[in-house]
């Protein structure tokens, strides 16, 4: 019974990282597919919007899949976190790879929903699905802009430094022994931070700060017709770098909060006389 109960425990969260994620890449990809190909339906084009409305979708996606998946899996959402927590919190390590693998199939399930949805205005925008409309679904460098010379290193550069300070500010806002936000609103926190790395280091690879939510879309745009989804406007392999490159910034940007604050912060045992004040015993 207690074997069961502990595999029925374990597809409750892989259940929820799949719907968690799928409802993140269901708002990022989604506002993607709406600026770059519904935007350049308009006239003038790019009236759907821009950069900043792209960063605030995602951060919501964050948000919304946090809330999500948050109480049956801790709502990690991104292979990288659940790297870095089996690496800093504890988590099993056996749980790694069922938590990626169910975090992938979420993002390429709703990549596959943003692509069929959007089929009509992809197609008019780009009748080759080509490099032109492949960032809806993955990343590329500078974002498949020719004019910005960033190459596959310094994307994978760039998304070191992006998952970095991702992991960072998650393990401080989730750290019980700091001061994390109340009420239930770390997930609406994790999600400004979501924003705030869009807007402040989007410019050099798209800030995919996620395997899954790079490899998952990438496959299903593959799958549907965008024969050059592996490469970037090189022609260059380019899949693995927002793959690898979250993996060991996930990992440097936990350590950093550990080394910096975590190791200095209280325990959890009672505090001092006189820190906090003492129950009146009359």
């Amino acid at each position: 019974m207690k074997e069961r109960l502990k595999a029925s425990g374990l597809v409750g969260e892989l259940s929820a990282e799949f719907a968690g994620t799928m409802i993140l890449i269901l708002f990022g990809c989604g506002v993607v597919a709406q600026v770059v190909a519904g935007g350049a339906l308009t006239d003038p084009a790019g009236g759907l919007g821009n950069h900043d409305s792209i960063a605030w979708a995602w951060g919501l996606g964050v948000t919304l899949g946090v809330y999500v998946a948050a109480r049956l899996s801790g709502a990690h959402l991104n292979p990288a976190v659940t790297v870095a927590l089996a690496t800093f919190k504890g988590f099993p390590w056996s749980k790694v790879a069922p938590y990626a693998l169910a975090q992938l199939a979420g993002a390429f399930v709703a990549a596959l929903i943003v692509r069929w949805n959007y089929t009509e205005a992809l197609a008019k925008a780009d009748p080759g699905h080509t490099i032109k409309t492949q960032g809806v679904f993955s990343t590329l460098p500078a974002n498949g802009n020719p004019n910005l010379p960033v190459t596959e290193w310094g994307a994978l550069r760039d998304q070191i430094i992006g998952t970095a300070i991702l992991l960072l500010l998650i393990f401080a806002v989730t750290d019980l022994l700091s001061t994390p936000p109340g009420a239930n609103l770390a997930p609406f926190i994790v999600g400004l931070i979501v924003v705030a790395i869009g807007m402040a280091w989007g410019t050099n690879a798209g800030y995919a700060i996620n395997p899954a939510r790079d490899l998952g879309p990438r496959l299903a745009s593959f799958l549907t017709g965008y024969g050059t989804a592996w490469r970037d406007q090189y022609g260059n392999f380019y899949f693995w770098v927002p793959i690898i490159g979250p993996f060991i910034g996930g990992v440097l940007g936990a350590g950093i909060y550990k080394l910096l604050i975590g190791r200095f912060l209280p325990t959890a045992e009672p505090e001092p006389p006189g820190r906090v004040p003492a129950p009146d015993e009359s």
